[in-house]
């Protein structure tokens, strides 16, 4: 025997180590694509068929079942079936083609599955698909803000960090002369379509293209609400930044949407105007939690 209690004629078991690896790692690439796409890709030739259709399954009904989950209406919309789908019916409808494409297709840079909704938005960023309704983007966004700002652990905000410092947010503060905050829970979005109008039993030709502003925010009880809106108040919740006062941000306003030409009276009717209706609008914005509260100007 030798030192290492092993007779010196025998082989080193660590010489084989490795030697079925590059087999082994075809037969994985081989399994991944046809779980991936089994129309295009044969399965292992030494699976058993009816073990592969359970994988098959298993893997291609966890994805839809999660993309489903957060696009309901897209889902609606593009594949009237309900319940689980069979094996034969995931090719037959536009939606489960499409969840099929993005299988096969998507590279996810994620590796969890409460992710699989942003990767199917990202994919669907990235395909141009002409057969698809126009507005599928932006409806399926849509409805991924929702989703997002009913799991966002986030509550609506009582105070502020300030250089270190923590600063109650007054809920009755003045919107105007103090510094508006705007709920880190309420999303300004604009899309081409009016997507919010959008349901699952309506015709898709009825669904033609308008300039669209919304605000979909999550309110104390935390059920997720939208505002419908306008270019203005879209651009108004951009400059409420927490640093301008109301009144500063108003009247910036006024300054973007006044022409050059104006003279000074006709511009200072125009700021005053903006700012009477911008109140309004603020305190209609804190009456939905968009706006939360105030804080004291800086000086």
């Amino acid at each position: 025997m030798s030192e290492q209690g092993r007779p010196p004629d025998a082989p080193d078991p660590g010489s084989e180590q490795g030697i079925n690896l590059p087999g082994f790692r075809d037969v994985q690439l081989e399994f991944a694509a046809h779980i991936r796409n089994p129309s295009q890709n044969p399965k292992p030739a030494d699976v058993d068929e009816r073990r592969m259709r359970v994988y098959r399954e298993l893997v291609y009904n966890n994805i839809e079942g999660f993309v489903a989950g957060a696009f309901p209406i897209a889902k609606k919309l593009l594949s009237p079936e309900t319940g689980t789908p069979s094996e034969q019916e995931t090719g037959n409808s536009p939606w489960h083609r499409l969840v099929r494409e993005f299988v096969h297709q998507h590279a996810s840079t994620s590796p969890y599955f409460l992710e699989v909704s942003q990767e199917f938005l990202e994919f669907l960023g990235q395909t141009e698909r002409p057969d698809l309704p126009p507005f599928l983007l932006e409806l399926c966004h849509y409805e991924w803000v929702e989703l997002a700002l009913r799991v966002d652990e986030q509550d609506i905000p009582s105070r502020v960090l300030r250089e270190g410092v923590s600063i109650p947010i007054d809920a009755g503060g003045d919107l105007l002369d103090q510094v508006p905050i705007v709920s880190p829970l309420a999303k300004c979005l604009a899309y081409n379509f009016a997507v919010h109008q959008v349901r699952g039993d309506r015709p898709l030709a009825s669904v033609e293209p308008a300039a669209t502003f919304l605000v979909v925010y999550r309110d104390p009880e935390d059920a997720v609400r939208f505002l419908e809106t306008n270019a203005m108040t879209a651009l108004l919740l951009e400059l409420l930044d927490g640093e301008r006062t109301g009144r500063q941000a108003l009247r910036e306003l006024a300054g973007k949407i006044s022409g050059p030409d104006l003279d000074a009276a006709a511009s200072e009717t125009r700021i005053a105007k903006v700012l009477e209706q911008g109140s309004q609008t603020l305190s209609r914005l804190r009456d939905r939690s968009i706006i939360v509260g105030a804080l004291a100007a800086q000086a």
